[in-house]
């Protein structure tokens, strides 16, 4: 049937050959047009995967214009088509054109039905291929984004994000400890939203970034009059959050008498404002982060010890970037793509060796430095791809933690170079297989033996 078989359109405009044409592919449902108008409706109404354009149409039989407008139209309409260019009008100078504006290939006339239905056939099969690739980086693109927003194929992170969603409908209080740049306000924006206090508000306040003196206004807000500038009555960051999530981002860095209040709330759920006589109801969770060792700080008495079980009934410890082999390059593409849309559309990916710069780079500013050297390379690329002296990177690390029985090493090695492909292919097994030099089922087994099949 018809509907069963690949759809081929045909732009000739000479009858005889349009009927010779019609059922020269047995393989293929034939839709045979002879104009401009007709060809472009075609393409839009049935979509066909392939299309044979005869340069000379009319109203210019004898040239190619009408031609090479088509093939501009199918281009901009469906880029991904296969278009075969056939056209006796100075060939060479035609099919060096109808290259260059997009054509998968060029038929000089007179046809050879037979020929042209090979290059039909390996056009479709390309066609073919090439959506398939398109679905499965679509698949994987899916795959590597976590709670909702978080952007890994690392294991080590991936276990972070089944914690962080096994918790998400409870009322625990959750911890984030790691270093700077880890990404810990996303996670807690992606527990919020994993939780049924979405529909709350979420509210985040860096406890390092406000004086001391402050701080507790923000925190608990304050009446009318209770302070000089307190010219009206305002909620705190406790209050705003009521019914949805406070994130505490540098919680190591609340003074010692505020941590006092800040634990009463978290027994009582209640809240006094500054200059405030009655006390208020909250239901706020709490989510804190810090980069700093709370256990250390508890020992040294700038930390009060039953503040930290308060706050730290879940602690999750997020990995550092070079900690998540891989991810450092999944992250870069994603930034690319964003920067590239917003400052440099003309940028569309990372030279080879900006990738080899960013796999052996390692990222002590975590997150937040990936995304500052991408984003400047995107500026200050001139090309179509970003260089690694665009990157503006030092020497590579040198490897550390490097076991020192063999077997153990060659194991971290391969681990290690096989997530740098997966990520550098976008997860598709072929490309990865091709990268290592290795065969498909080969790397299938590795990926068994290892266990990085997500």
């Amino acid at each position: 049937m018809a509907g069963d078989r690949p759809k081929l359109l045909v732009v000739e405009d000479d009858p005889g050959l349009q009927a010779q044409l019609k059922w020269a592919y047995d393989d293929f449902d034939v839709i045979v047009v002879g104009d401009r108008a007709s060809a472009i409706a075609a393409l839009r109404a049935e979509e066909p995967a392939v299309v044979t354009l005869d340069l000379g149409l009319p109203p210019d039989p004898d040239g190619v214009t009408e031609g090479f407008a088509v093939l501009e139209e199918i281009m901009a309409i469906k880029p991904d088509t296969k278009v075969i260019v056939a056209s006796g009008h100075g060939a060479r100078e035609s099919a060096l054109t109808a290259i260059d504006r997009g054509a998968y290939d060029f038929y000089q006339k007179p046809v050879d039905i037979d020929e042209m239905a090979l290059i039909v056939r390996r056009a479709w099969r390309l066609h073919q291929i090439e959506a398939e690739n398109r679905n499965l980086s679509a698949r994987v693109g899916a795959d590597q984004r976590v709670l909702g927003r978080i952007i890994t194929g690392a294991p080590e992170m991936l276990r972070v994000a089944r914690t962080i969603e096994r918790v998400a409908n409870t009322n625990v209080s959750v911890m984030l400890l790691g270093a700077s740049g880890t990404g810990k306000e996303l996670l807690a924006r992606g527990l919020h939203e994993a939780s049924d206090r979405r529909d709350g508000a979420f509210v985040a306040i860096n406890c390092a970034a406000i004086p001391e003196n402050l701080l507790e206004s923000e925190l608990f807000g304050h009446e009318k009059g209770a302070f000089t500038g307190a010219v009206k009555t305002t909620e705190g960051k406790i209050e705003q959050a009521n019914g949805g999530t406070l994130f505490l981002d540098e919680v190591g860095d609340i003074p010692l008498p505020l941590q006092v209040k800040l634990l009463r709330f978290l027994q009582e759920r209640v809240i006094e404002r500054i200059g405030g006589r009655k006390p208020i109801a909250v239901d706020t969770r709490i989510v804190c982060a810090t980069h700093q060792n709370l256990e250390a700080m508890i020992a040294d008495g700038r930390f009060r010890e039953d503040l930290w079980y308060r706050l730290a009934e879940i602690v999750v410890k997020i990995p550092a970037l070079s900690e998540r082999p891989g991810d450092a390059t999944l992250l870069a593409k994603a930034f690319l793509a964003r920067f590239a849309k917003e400052m440099n559309p003309q940028v569309k990916g990372f030279a080879g060796d900006a990738l080899a710069a960013i796999d052996g780079w390692n990222w002590p500013g975590n997150v937040r430095e990936l995304e500052n050297r991408v984003k400047r390379a995107v500026i200050m690329a001139d090309g179509k791809l970003v260089s690694a002296a665009d990157l503006d990177l030092g020497p590579a690390r040198e490897e550390a933690n490097i076991p020192l029985n063999l077997k153990a090493a060659r194991e971290l090695a391969d681990r290690r170079v096989i997530r740098h492909a997966l990520a550098r292919s976008e997860g598709n097994i072929s490309s990865t297989a091709k990268l290592l030099g290795i065969s498909r089922p080969t790397l299938y087994d590795l990926l068994k033996q290892y266990d990085l099949q997500n």
